[in-house]
């Protein structure tokens, strides 16, 4: 199969090549015209951890190479090498397509924002007509693979960044979270991945305070969440069920004496603090308060490892899973050489059938006709059944591609199918032409 990808991604480059050669949709759109010169179909899938390119060579000969050349001519980036791409040819391209939809191949093991990356990057190629029969069936392969280790799988199961985590032990000390309270202390990544997954999760309330007010506004914004000046952050503690704490301060933003009072003022109703700063913004003796739930980075870490370890014990599961596709689609790619000789045996038969017929039909009534019509096209069908399915069987079976091949050949030179086609295209035209 002359299938090929190319990828450049977090195992092959730093963050900051990756970075720069990230693609955005309008720049595949602007993009796609130019592999159109190289490629007959062709995907592209870029994000922050990777940017790839899938397809089909029009010449048979085509150099990989040339595709990362067009790239870095569409997208310069100076400081990326040669070693920085990897490149995969028919087998190892679908098997590396499958590993990626199924996030085995990801920055995070068990990634599930990939799959829905996958399809988009689909999309696109196919709304600028540029995918065909086979990327069609290899890509919606392919999103088969991620559905299945997603529900057929623990690859995806279990918080692996702290602030989901930290989220995850929040659910567990609150049944309910539509009726709570949180306050997010910092406006950074992390902060916002707490505020979102809380967002997500229902929590009714959810507030911001950060040093830089314009960063708290513009996540609370994202959450359709409030403010809160971080001058007066401490004077409202006592408002908030859920306290995520995750700046980038060199010093305890909240400490024991700070929390006392707002524990105080909340008349036995817990608070739950989670510390995810490095270093911490909350001084660890919070934890001796009644009612107090207290957890930092090293507790949500352990979490974060147990999780990461079950999820890369699911990792053969999903192999398996990938192989089963890879070999489901290959037979039906392998089954594509076969059609037309199928096609060509069985008008051959037809077209003997049609003149025999055709040498009686001024001989016989119409009714006799009729029934040695639908006699020679039964028989027919019977003659024809077992070679066409033995031909289908090995063929999906991709078992053996050579015995296929031979087989093939054999049918078409015992019966000179081609020849046969080529004649009765030519007495076709002669007759048409007259």
């Amino acid at each position: 199969m002359n299938f090929l990808s190319i990828t450049i991604n977090h195992k092959t480059a730093p963050i900051e090549l990756r970075e720069a050669l990230h693609l955005s949709r309008n720049e595949i759109v602007d993009f796609i015209p130019v592999l159109k010169n190289e490629l007959s179909e062709g995907v592209v899938i870029s994000t922050c951890n990777r940017t790839e390119i899938f397809g089909l060579p029009k010449n048979d000969n085509f150099n990989s190479n040339s595709l990362v050349s067009s790239l870095l001519e569409f997208k310069p980036v100076k400081e990326i090498k040669p070693e920085n791409f990897v490149k995969y040819f028919s087998c190892g391209a679908v098997k590396h397509l499958f590993s990626v939809s199924a996030g085995i191949d990801s920055l995070i093991i068990g990634d599930s924002q990939i799959l829905g990356q996958v399809k988009e990057a689909y999309e696109i190629s196919e709304d600028l007509n540029f995918t065909g029969t086979i990327l069609s069936r290899l890509f919606d392969s392919a999103v088969k693979v991620g559905k299945r280790s997603i529900s057929e799988t623990g690859i995806g199961e279990g918080a692996v960044t702290v602030s989901y985590a930290a989220v995850q032990v929040v659910e567990k000390i609150f049944a309910n979270l539509d009726k709570k309270s949180a306050l997010i202390i910092g406006a950074g990544e992390t902060a916002e991945l707490a505020a979102v997954h809380l967002h997500d999760k229902g929590v009714e309330k959810i507030t911001i305070s950060n040093r830089t007010i314009e960063r708290a506004e513009k996540l609370a914004e994202k959450i359709h969440g409030e403010i809160i000046p971080f001058q007066f952050l401490k004077e409202h503690l006592h408002n908030f069920d859920i306290i995520i704490s995750a700046t980038s301060s060199d010093n305890f933003i909240l400490t024991k004496e700070d929390i006392i009072p707002a524990v105080k003022k909340r008349k036995g109703s817990p608070v739950v603090i989670m510390d995810i700063a490095v270093p911490r913004d909350v001084e660890p003796e919070v934890k001796k308060i009644d009612n107090v739930f207290y957890h930092d980075m090293d507790s949500l870490k352990i979490i974060v490892d147990q999780n990461l370890l079950k999820r890369r014990n699911e990792i053969p599961i999903v192999e398996k899973i990938i192989m089963e596709e890879m070999v489901s689609f290959f037979g039906w790619y392998n089954a594509l050489e076969v059609v037309p000789t199928i096609k060509s045996l069985r008008e051959f038969f037809d077209e003997i059938r049609s003149d025999e017929l055709e040498k009686i039909r001024n001989k016989i009534s119409d009714d006799d006709y009729a029934k040695i019509e639908d006699m020679t096209r039964r028989m027919i069908g019977r003659i024809l059944h077992n070679p066409t399915v033995k031909l289908r069987e090995v063929a999906e079976s991709g078992a053996n591609l050579q015995k296929l091949t031979s087989n093939t050949i054999l049918l078409k030179e015992l019966f000179a199918l081609d020849k046969n086609r080529t004649n009765n295209n030519s007495q076709k035209e002669s007759k048409d032409n007259h």
